[in-house]
């Protein structure tokens, strides 16, 4: 008798544990189940994400439409205004000189934000015709800049840069040759000269005195 409740017991606690077995091995089964499901709900929604911005329509320019909308009678300009672009409130002219000599008139360069110099006339504002200078060879540019005052305030200034296009023979500034591709702030009496050009042009503004 004792041995038949012996194995009555045993034979409860077998049924009890693989009981217990089928039923964690379903919980895991489901869990892992769960995860599979919400990875699947991730990739696609991440593919219909995917999707919608391929979608999308471009507003950015190609590279061909990029050249196009930057030509002038067909020539591709080798530079475009910066966003500080500004209008000068100064009256600056160019006054130019050769072998000492002033030539012509003063150059009014207060009317645009920039003049574009070179020997390639059809795009050219102030053409340089010297061998030595190149189509487009620089550029006078006004820049919305802030500048530091006497009390050691900040404001906001429109400033005149010069800035050389890569030119083979080089741009210069009171003597000294400027690196392409980099903006020179220019100052009352400057001098400039383009390529082996003799020609002095002179940075002098409506108040200026002798």
């Amino acid at each position: 008798m004792f041995a038949i409740i012996l194995w009555r017991v045993d034979f409860s606690l077998k049924v009890a544990f693989d009981l217990f077995q089928d039923t964690s091995s379903r919980v895991d089964v489901a869990s892992r189940s769960g995860d599979a499901d919400s990875l699947a709900m991730m990739n696609t929604a991440a593919e219909a994400l995917e999707v919608k911005e391929k979608q999308k329509p471009s507003f950015e320019l190609s590279g061909k439409l990029a050249e196009e909308t930057n030509k002038v009678g067909g020539i591709t300009l080798l530079y475009s205004e910066p966003p500080e672009a500004r209008k000068s409130d100064i009256r600056w002219r160019l006054y130019v000189f050769k072998g000492g000599e002033a030539l012509n008139e003063p150059l009014y360069v207060h009317r645009m934000s920039h003049y574009l110099f070179g020997r390639e006339r059809r795009i050219a504002d102030i053409p340089t015709d010297h061998p030595s200078c190149s189509k487009q060879h620089a550029v006078l540019q006004y820049r919305l800049v802030e500048k530091e005052q006497p009390d050691g305030m900040m404001s906001k200034q429109v400033r005149p840069y010069l800035m050389d296009l890569g030119s083979t023979n080089g741009t210069f500034i009171n003597e000294d040759r400027v690196e392409s591709h980099r903006y020179y702030e220019l100052f009352e009496r400057d001098n400039i000269k383009f390529g082996n050009s003799s020609r002095e042009y002179v940075l002098l503004h409506e108040n200026s005195t002798d």
